[in-house]
């Protein structure tokens, strides 16, 4: 992926790869999409696929692969134990990331299972720079507290910080103060930060945290799934990583660890997960987790079609050419919106676009979910499906307390590799009609909330006659413009 200058003289992203498999896409008329969001109970996470035309939930599992992926997995070993194809997975990831050791899950959320099985006991804290939905959701299951420790840029919704996932290094020592080493669980820090808009972690702040953990004797942990964008960011904005190469950069941050988990759905651009160990009796201290939950230890739970892909996937993501679409699609898309006046996180991160509800839906209280109504609002006017990324997405506490996300946020995420630019502007045409009749979207109540990861398949429903009068807005416009 390059940056190019046209003769025009306007600068575009132009993809360093062709198109060479396709999937047909359905853009449904406005009516079908408002029934659709109505039974999916105003949460784009139920609604079916065959009714999304962009599909920008998520960047997990939905990345497209290579040609070489695909040829990969055409050799892969289907033992049972001893497979050729987790020798081959094992020895990629131990010279990506310089650890010996590997236990392979079916995805992220399950290394984070494995982990927090291990490590955590009630009363303990796992510090983060933040927390992930099912990050959090281990540790507390386990009777342990997350601590955010994110610096104080992270969470400013408008910046010119090109780090704001970093890690709050004064806080952390606080924390230890305060508590002591011994009732820190392990270190969690995830690059970059999922929930706050992508945000990076510069390498200078990922080697002063860990070695403030490394002085009082305390395990460092990463969560290196949205990696690839974080090295992206790394080359490009520090200055000290400018003559380093991928490759080079990826080892000087995982020398900094532990322990780095992932989710090859996102890293790797296949569909699986698992941990790298640099300990080996830490290893065997969680080896006997992953044949309870997972699956025998040269599998754990992933199929070994999937491993093979991984592999080279791998290897794609040292490439800079491989890794650097998502972000430059990110950045065109956020300059775009914020040249509109469209409120949106800055500057852009990786993972996708993030839309700033509160700012785009000031009238709608944080009690009604206005993220959650914008995701809903944005579909039916587009077809595109986002996620949102603020209350919702947090749960009640033991007394049914609701606590309010610091950010109210609609993640409009761009899978590695799979929309074009035209698709990007098309969603951007649409936000910008939704945004010049904002006022007309009101807030969403529940109808059923799980008690727990209620963003998942919770249902809601609006509050007013809002959803009617905005279709009637979109008919009338598109009647005057053809």
């Amino acid at each position: 992926m390059a940056k190019v200058t046209f003769f025009s003289g306007q600068q575009l992203p132009l993809e360093m790869h062709k198109v060479r498999i396709i999937q047909k896409l359905t853009l449904h008329p406005i009516e079908e999409r408002r029934r659709a969001m109505a039974e999916a109970g105003y949460n784009t996470f139920l609604l079916q696929n065959a009714d999304v035309f962009l599909d920008m939930l998520t960047d997990s599992g939905v990345n497209a692969m290579s040609d070489q992926q695909q040829a990969a997995m055409l050799i892969a070993d289907d033992a049972y134990a001893g497979s050729a194809t987790f020798t081959r997975l094992h020895r990629k990831l131990i010279e990506v990331f310089g650890m010996d050791w590997f236990l392979p899950t079916h995805q992220g959320r399950a290394a984070e299972h494995i982990l927090a099985q291990a490590l955590v006991q009630p009363g303990t804290f796992v510090p983060m720079n933040y927390h992930f939905t099912t990050s959090k959701a281990h540790v507390t299951a386990r009777g342990g507290e997350v601590r955010e420790l994110i610096t104080a840029a992270g969470l400013e919704v408008t910046s010119d910080n090109q780090f704001k996932g970093n890690f709050d290094v004064a806080a952390l020592r606080a924390l230890i103060a305060e508590q002591g080493a011994e009732a820190i669980a392990y270190v969690r820090v995830e690059a970059g930060t999922n929930l706050i808009g992508g945000q990076p972690l510069s390498l200078a702040n990922f080697r002063e945290t860990t070695a403030v953990a490394r002085e009082h004797g305390i395990l460092t942990v990463l969560d290196a799934s949205l990696l690839a964008d974080n090295l992206h960011f790394n080359k490009t904005r520090e200055e000290q990583c400018r003559d380093m190469t991928i490759p080079e950069i990826t080892r000087a941050i995982a020398d900094c660890f532990d322990v780095i988990y992932f989710s090859a759905r996102k890293l790797g651009f296949g569909r699986g997960g698992g941990i790298c160990i640099r300990d080996e009796a830490l290893y065997k201290q969680m080896r006997g987790l992953v044949p309870m939950y997972e699956g025998f230890l040269t599998y754990g739970g992933m199929s070994v079609r999937e491993m093979e892909a991984i592999t080279v996937g791998l290897d794609e993501t040292m490439d800079e050419d491989m890794i650097n679409q998502g972000p430059q699609f990110i950045e065109h898309m956020v300059a775009e919106l914020d040249a509109r006046g469209i409120p949106v996180i800055t500057p852009a991160g990786g993972l996708g676009a993030h839309l700033d509800a509160m700012r785009f839906l000031p009238h709608v209280p944080q009690q009604q979910y206005p993220a959650g109504a914008l995701a809903s609002a944005l579909y039916i006017a587009s077809g595109v499906r986002g996620m949102e990324r603020g209350t919702l997405s947090e749960q009640r506490d033991a007394n049914g307390v609701e606590p309010m996300a610091n950010m109210e946020l609609v993640r409009l995420a761009l899978p590695r590799r799979v929309f074009t630019l035209s698709q990007v502007n098309y969603a951007i045409d649409r936000i910008g009609w939704l945004f010049e009749h904002r006022d007309l979207v009101g807030g969403l109540r529940f109808v059923e909330e799980p008690e727990i990861l209620r963003f998942f398949y919770g249902r809601l429903e609006p509050i007013g006659g809002w959803v009617d009068e905005l279709l009637a807005a979109f008919r009338a416009d598109l009647a005057d413009s053809l």
